[in-house]
């Protein structure tokens, strides 16, 4: 299936894996693909609270040292599991990392995986500073789609939403279909608390 057809597509509804009024979103993707800009305008346009895992794991040392070959840090996925356990029990949160498997499934309501071309995403990166072994690894990431096949793996398949985030127009619309699926998440909870 192309891309175009993935984005024109809707899938159902996430199902809640909790009593929550307000879904727990994941944004996801190889580094450079969009997603603290696209977790940003989702959680500006839809009303929900922003995390982004990276600052985590700084701001309170959630890693187990540093790795100067690649220039980040040694994430520690039990202490940001920890950390995060609490601030997801409501809802409401829309989360921004690169990787996703660690997170326990019980979180997210929906799992958007962003998608970028090899050209774009190597510009982007390059942009950032990144090192070169630093691109090569992630253009080759993207190039497998390891994020989108960890999260096929990682969650349930009708949770899981492929988007395309090559332009400002991919991402207006990208940021369009996810607050659309927010609000019919609240709608149908509503709904169904009043039954």
């Amino acid at each position: 299936m192309s891309g175009d057809q993935e984005q024109q597509q809707t899938p159902p509804p996430p199902p809640s894996m909790a009593r929550r009024a307000s879904p727990n979103i994941l944004i996801t993707g190889t580094p450079g693909t969009g997603k603290t800009t696209t977790a940003e305008m989702v959680a500006a346009a839809a009303g929900l609270e922003k995390v982004t895992v990276g600052d985590l794991v700084k701001q309170f040392k959630l890693h187990d040292g540093y790795n100067d070959e690649y220039d980040t840090y040694w994430l520690n996925e039990d202490k940001v599991v920890d950390k995060m356990e609490d601030m997801m029990a409501d809802g409401g949160i829309c989360v921004d990392f690169h990787t996703c498997g660690f997170f326990p499934e019980r979180w997210f309501d929906l799992v958007v995986v962003l998608r970028t071309s090899t050209e774009k995403l190597f510009s982007r990166l390059e942009d950032r500073g990144y090192l070169p072994n630093k691109i090569e690894e992630n253009i080759s990431c993207e190039i497998m789609q390891v994020v989108l096949d960890e999260a096929r793996e990682s969650y349930s398949h009708d949770i899981v939403l492929e988007l395309e985030s090559n332009t400002v127009d991919d991402m207006e619309a990208n940021v369009e279909q996810i607050a659309a699926l927010v609000e019919r998440f609240r709608q149908e909870h509503r709904q169904s608390g009043e039954a």
